[in-house]
């Protein structure tokens, strides 16, 4: 059957069958509750996706988890199970469940029992957010991070779902120290801690190792270059030997870097990344399918990172999935990702994060990429560490899925026909398709590229608007004070007028005055009529 193309309805994901008149189911989507009258709703889980490297949103029915980040997700026999997280900045402790058959979410009532008492009672186990959620059999270890009252030492507790009980394992040897954001990975039958977050927002960088047959902890002396500080960084296991770390983040920076230690004679080396280098980021979560480690959200000091990534474990050679816009789960910071096979198809599930806003939703995406069917032991993998953890680039490592598919339906269309048809033209049709797949992954890396250089001059034309708007703010109020200036000059001028007009009256007074007191000193001096001189002597 040939693989779907092009974007799937939501109510594709789940089938509906017709069922009597007088039937009538409500589901809940994403939270919203919709009546569907005269059909029986019969959800088949994930089965129903068709289209490959595509995030579909899941239609899910019951009371959906408090949206969430930083929690923890584990499956374990066709049930993802959810436990603590954060919220709001508050540690939750409650488990959610989610079947895969009939994605319906419901919540567990918990029990707890310590040590190896028969008694349990309903309690709140400690809320937490920042720890790490390991499948183990038939039950689920928790390894706690982040609680409100933290311990000295790293907590392992055991989750039984056919119980439903809690307790907290005993262990041997020196433990970790308490902490959160740290990346716990399963090596065989031992689990790997590194890294993460400690008392007083301390970043470490320690590795230690609990073996789960006898439940001792050891801290093992490396060579080789150490792995930065960090937390909220992603590890994966490779050939049941070797240890990946990727990206993560300081208190100032996060990291794109790539770390390989060689659990066999415990050396770090810093493998060169090929492909598509990708952006820093933490909060990120990732899954391993064969050699394929799929990367999803995180984000960095400047945005969410919005693509999903894949890494050939043997070669290093990194490569896009896909991308989705906006702040869904599986570009959140804080979300989960697990893997979930049915019927030889393999779907990743993610779930919560958060991105400007807390989420609850979930997501699926089957992935094109085959698992490798080919010798998985390390020295047709990777190289030893003495070249420094540098693989030959393999071309055509990996597959599509729709290319076989396609070869299949030409298959089955011809019959007996298609038997008679030379292997030689088999591999043409093949050759010809890796050709046109790989010519399809350049226009996309050069769509990415003009998308991103697109990106970059909206971000650049913002910013001269925002200049330009700044610099004709700036002339209006520099216009409003020339205006100003000018009235004032205006208004100068008429005073001085005035001034002047004052002063030529105040001097015309003054001749007026300087007139009339002449004329007075002159009357003055003429001789009085009668009397005086001319009296006596007339």
């Amino acid at each position: 059957m040939a693989a779907a193309k092009g974007p799937m309805p939501l109510e594709s994901a789940i089938p509906n069958t017709i069922a009597s008149e007088e039937s009538k189911a409500v589901v809940a989507k994403n939270g919203k509750t919709n009546d569907i009258q005269d059909k029986e709703v019969s959800m088949e889980g994930l089965c129903y996706i068709s289209a490959y490297d595509q995030w579909t949103p899941l239609s899910v029915s019951g009371q959906l988890p408090k949206p969430r980040y930083k929690h923890g997700a584990a499956v374990v026999q066709q049930k993802m199970y959810i436990f603590g997280g954060n919220h709001n900045g508050r540690y939750l402790g409650d488990i959610q469940v989610l079947d895969f058959k009939s994605l319906l979410w419901s919540k567990l009532e918990a029990k707890s029992q310590s040590g190896l008492s028969e008694s349990a009672e309903t309690v709140s186990v400690a809320a937490c957010a920042g720890h790490s959620l390991i499948p183990w059999g038939n039950k689920i270890l928790s390894l706690t991070g982040h609680t409100r009252d933290p311990t000295e030492s790293l907590s392992v507790k055991e989750f039984d779902p056919r119980t439903c009980t809690w307790s907290t394992l005993r262990t041997y040897g020196r433990s970790p120290s308490s902490r959160g954001g740290q990346s716990v990975t399963l090596v065989g039958n031992t689990l790997i801690v590194f890294g993460g977050e400690g008392a007083g927002r301390t970043l470490l960088n320690d590795l230690h190792i609990l073996d789960l047959e006898t439940m001792t902890w050891d801290e093992f002396e490396t060579t080789g270059t150490l792995p930065s500080p960090r937390s909220e960084h992603a590890a994966a296991c490779y050939a049941e030997r070797y240890l990946l770390i990727f990206g993560g983040g300081s208190h100032s920076t996060c990291f794109s870097d790539l770390h390989l230690l060689d659990t066999h004679v415990m050396e770090w080396s810093r493998p060169e990344q090929q492909g598509i280098i990708p952006e820093p980021r933490a909060g990120h979560a990732g899954v391993t399918i064969g050699e394929n480690w799929f990367i999803t959200g995180g984000g960095n000091n400047t945005k969410g990172v919005s693509d999903t990534l894949v890494l050939n474990m043997s070669t290093y050679v990194w490569s896009i999935v896909t991308s989705i816009e906006g702040r869904n789960p599986p570009t959140s910071e804080g979300s989960s990702l697990v893997l979930h096979t049915i019927g030889g198809e393999d779907f990743l599930v993610s779930f919560g994060g958060y991105s400007g806003r807390y989420s609850n939703e979930v997501y699926a995406l089957k992935p094109s990429l085959k698992p490798s069917l080919r010798p998985s032991g390390p020295a047709q993998q990777i190289n030893e560490p003495e070249t420094n953890g540098i693989a030959p680039i393999s071309v055509g490592a990996t597959s599509s899925r729709k290319a076989i598919f396609e070869i299949e339906e030409l298959q089955d269309e011809k019959g007996s026909s298609r038997a008679k048809i030379s292997k030689t033209l088999v591999q043409a049709v093949k050759g010809e398709r890796n050709q046109v797949e790989d010519g399809l992954y350049q226009e996309r890396l050069q769509k990415l590229r003009l998308k991103q250089e697109l990106a970059d001059v909206e971000d650049r034309n913002v910013e001269l608007a925002k200049e330009l708007d700044l610099v004709q703010d700036q002339l209006s109020a520099e216009g409003v004070r020339a205006s100003k200036l000018e009235n004032d000059i205006s208004e100068l001028q008429q005073r001085l007028q005035k001034m002047n007009a004052l002063e030529y009256e105040f001097e015309s007074l003054h001749r007026e005055m300087d007139a009339a007191s002449e004329e007075a000193a002159s009357s003055s001096n003429q001789p009085p009529r009668g009397g005086g001189f001319w009296r006596w002597n007339g």
